[in-house]
């Protein structure tokens, strides 16, 4: 049994993000696909985030509703996004899905990859980003 959210009180997607998602289901004909939404380890700060469109959603996912895109994410995960946003940004310098994590006490200068409260401050870890 699927843990459905009705309330989104754990993670958002914005309005443009869901819409770039509708389009690349569509673009890539991945009818009943949904977002997954992850937290792995690694990245220059500790921990990355990790995006995928996924066609096999797992009981034990909390699943999300919101303009009409599903957004997927594990119990071990959401420990990490909870309270997250993910939006889709569109500037001069490039374009792509960003998440504004409350959690995230320092993230790397891309942004692909936070620490939290929790886990040690790494002094000799530098950001290959650029």
């Amino acid at each position: 049994m699927l843990l459905e959210q009705t309330q989104t009180d754990q993670i958002t997607i914005t309005e443009a993000a869901a819409l770039a998602v509708s389009e690349l289901l569509t673009k890539r004909n991945l009818e009943g696909y949904a977002l997954r939404v992850f937290v792995a380890g690694g990245g220059c700060s500790g921990f990355q985030y990790g995006m995928a469109l996924e066609g096999n959603i797992r009981d034990t996912d909390l699943v999300y509703n919101q303009h009409g895109v599903q957004v997927v994410v594990d119990e071990i995960s959401i420990d990490y996004l909870n309270g997250s946003t993910i939006d889709f940004v569109d500037e001069i310098m490039g374009s792509g899905f960003k998440i504004e994590n409350p959690n995230a006490v320092a993230s790397c200068g891309c942004g692909n990859s936070f620490r939290t409260k929790e886990d040690p401050a790494d002094a000799s870890s530098s950001c290959g980003c650029n």
